[in-house]
């Protein structure tokens, strides 16, 4: 009967001298040497019992992970409906105006001032460069005030405020999910609260609309995901369905679609509205190409695409990538190799097909700023980590 090498099954064995008083074996497949080969009947044995333990072991571990996904679930619907809860009680406390106007209309060219990545809730505490609440306020304001003049001198009357994601930070492990609620329904009203402001400044001289999508850093859960229902669980998106329910007896004008991707006719022209961190990757002209050849496919034609996501600003003749509101920290000077200021972007779309685009560079700012109640001020937690043991302020996820 044939002997069978005990590491690779394999009947090409081969004897190769004595161990004491016992024959040594070399299997020629595998190089394996032994003094106890294998019967073939106990091959079939030991692999019927390989079999029954591989499965029983599958079963052990999807039960585990039935169990530690059900843990996990729980504890984030929890965290969930805690920061509801919080959220609630702070807009109780408050009356926020929602006056707004309607302004003759003198030209079908529309002016679009995108927001990317302010990533309000966090601290930067650099020589070169601070971040709090209060610097993004008057880096807001800043903004607002040159867009306004930028839009002026060209007569505009119908301006779109974009929203192109990272508006927050979101704390994604479960104990931070946990502790810091209370911490994130502060951070998400501040945040409602400046934007109220800001529409508020902007439609007291143009016609305004309202458009967002959402950012990945701003995910309430861990996993990025695609369909509507996943990306819609994001602070992004709930500072945006909150303005639109403050607004919702106004004369401005909040547009609704996709939270991924979003295509707003403005002056006749396909303005794409995303946040970047997915379709874009790798050179940026062969990802909008590709981009907008998958939009053809539909029946779609692109004129221009806009988005964020790295924190470094590109304005290009068919797509811009904002810079964002934080400017520069560790991670993206030494990690990423980006020495960025904080700027944001602006367009202008006529009606001629025509249109033009600038960066604005907010580095530097004067003390003019949006209200904001300062006890409300609240950090995620991986902020007071970082400022703390002077390491990376935040992470920008390429």
């Amino acid at each position: 009967m044939q002997l069978v090498c005990p590491n690779c099954f394999s009947s090409q064995l081969t004897k190769e001298g004595w161990d004491k008083d016992r024959q040594r074996y070399g299997c020629k497949k595998c190089r394996y040497k032994t003094i106890h080969p294998l019967q073939p009947d106990d091959v079939e044995i030991i692999q019927s019992n390989v079999k029954l333990a591989k499965q029983k072991q599958s079963i052990q571990d999807l039960n585990r992970i039935e169990r530690k996904t059900f843990r996990e679930y729980a504890r984030v619907e929890n965290a969930i409906a805690e920061y509801t809860k919080h959220l609630k009680e702070i807009f109780d406390k408050y009356k926020l105006n929602t006056l707004t106007k309607s302004h003759k209309q003198t030209t079908k060219s529309v002016g679009v001032i995108q927001f990317s990545d302010v990533h309000f809730n966090e601290l930067v505490d650099l020589q070169h460069n601070k971040y709090d609440f209060s610097v993004a306020s008057k880096r807001c304001k800043s903004f607002v005030k040159r867009a306004i003049m930028y839009f002026k001198s060209q007569s505009i009357t119908n301006v779109l405020l974009v929203q192109s994601g990272d508006l927050l930070n979101s704390d994604r492990r479960l104990d931070e999910l946990l502790s810091m609620a209370t911490n994130r329904a502060k951070a998400t009203f501040l945040a409602v609260d400046i934007f109220q402001q800001v529409i508020l400044e902007l439609n007291e001289h143009f016609n305004l609309s309202v458009a967002s999508v959402t950012g990945n850093e701003s995910r309430v859960k861990d996993n990025w995901g695609w369909s509507t229902m996943l990306t819609s669980d994001n602070y992004d998106y709930t500072i945006f369905q909150t303005l639109r329910y403050i607004f919702k007896n106004s004369n401005v004008n909040f547009i609704d679609g996709d939270p991924t991707e979003l295509v707003v006719e403005v002056a006749g022209q396909n303005l794409l509205i995303l946040h970047g961190n997915g379709a874009i990757k790798g050179g940026l002209d062969k990802s909008v190409t590709q981009l907008m050849g998958r939009y053809k496919a539909r029946g779609i034609g692109i004129d221009y695409v806009i988005f964020g996501h790295v924190h470094s600003a590109r304005v290009g003749d068919n797509f811009s990538r904002s810079s964002s509101m934080v400017g520069a920290n560790d991670y993206s000077e030494k990690a990423l190799n980006l020495a960025g200021r904080a700027s944001q972007n602006c367009y202008i779309f006529y009606d001629n097909g025509n249109r033009d685009g600038v960066k604005i560079d907010l580095q530097n700012y004067d003390d003019d700023m949006y209200d904001i109640d300062k006890s409300l001020e609240a950090y995620n937690a991986k902020s007071h980590d970082k400022v703390s043991t002077g390491t990376t302020i935040f992470k920008v996820v390429v």
